[in-house]
This record gives structure tokens, C-alpha cells and sequence, in this order.
């Protein structure tokens, strides 16, 4: 479950928690259905661990998405090396990748150009590397 799944089933959770208030007040203005008013109570029995349901989807979410890369993650997990290819002039190196930072810029050493992360990406072995970075391949946030 990835980062965006876990906040919008906690944001459907809290929308079906809270039903039981806003519910009421949609059906007077929609001409007061008896059937969605009962509905509104029987909701309002569950409207507590909806809410736990709700704070915990969205808590893992949050969590998913702003943890902190851990650098002792074991090398077999990712491929460290990236072999970077200069768009201006075709130099390749192989270049080890830092594990624990994103490298935004890149002096290549064929035409002396300095290599900047396409829009979109995190750095440049996203972009120009024949392997992504080390967050990107263990599916973690970038930088």
C-alpha cells in the first residue's frame, strides 16, 4: 500500500465516521428522507472505530510518505552503481551513488557541462543514470 492509498482511505474512513453529522443535515436540505435519517443513526454506532480506522490510514500514509530513508539498508536491496551518460556530448561514467543524499547536480567530465535532474526527477541518476537512485529503486521518498 503506497502513500496516496493509505491518505484517501483514511479521508473515506473520516467521511463515513462523520456521516452521522453531516448526513442530517444533507437530507433536510435534499427534503428530508426518513430512510437516510435512520441510516444517520445506525452509522453514528460505528462513527468511533471509523474514526481509529480513519487516523490510522491516514497516520500510515503520512508515514509512508515523509520517512526517513535508512542508509543501512543492505547493498543486495539496490544496485549502487549508475552508469551516468552527459545528454550533451555522450561522455559515460560509472558513478557510485550516495546513499544517504540526493545529487543534484553532476560536472561532466567529457565537456565540463553541469547535469541538472530533468523535471520530474530527484536527481540526476534518475535522470541521466542507467539506474535510478537508491530511494527511488527501494521504493522509498526521494530526497
Amino acid at each position: 500500500m503506497n502513500a496516496r492509498t493509505s491518505i484517501l482511505g483514511g479521508v473515506f474512513a473520516f467521511v463515513l465516521a462523520t456521516s452521522c453529522c453531516w448526513l442530517p443535515a444533507l437530507a433536510v436540505l435534499l427534503g428530508g428522507a426518513a430512510g437516510v435519517l435512520s441510516l444517520s443513526e445506525q452509522m453514528a454506532s460505528l462513527s468511533g472505530p471509523l474514526m481509529v480506522l480513519a487516523a490510522g490510514f491516514i497516520g500510515y500514509g503520512f508515514y509512508r510518505k515523509w520517512r526517513p530513508f535508512r542508509a543501512e539498508a543492505s547493498p543486495d536491496q539496490f544496485i549502487p552503481d549508475s552508469l551516468i551518460t552527459c545528454p550533451f556530448c555522450g561522455h559515460q561514467k560509472m558513478e557510485t551513488m550516495p546513499v544517504d543524499a540526493c545529487q543534484y547536480f553532476y560536472a561532466c567530465e567529457g565537456c565540463e557541462q553541469v547535469l541538472k535532474p530533468k523535471p520530474g526527477d530527484c536527481c540526476v541518476f534518475c535522470s541521466y543514470g542507467s539506474e535510478k537512485c537508491p530511494p527511488i529503486q527501494l521504493d522509498q521518498a526521494c530526497c
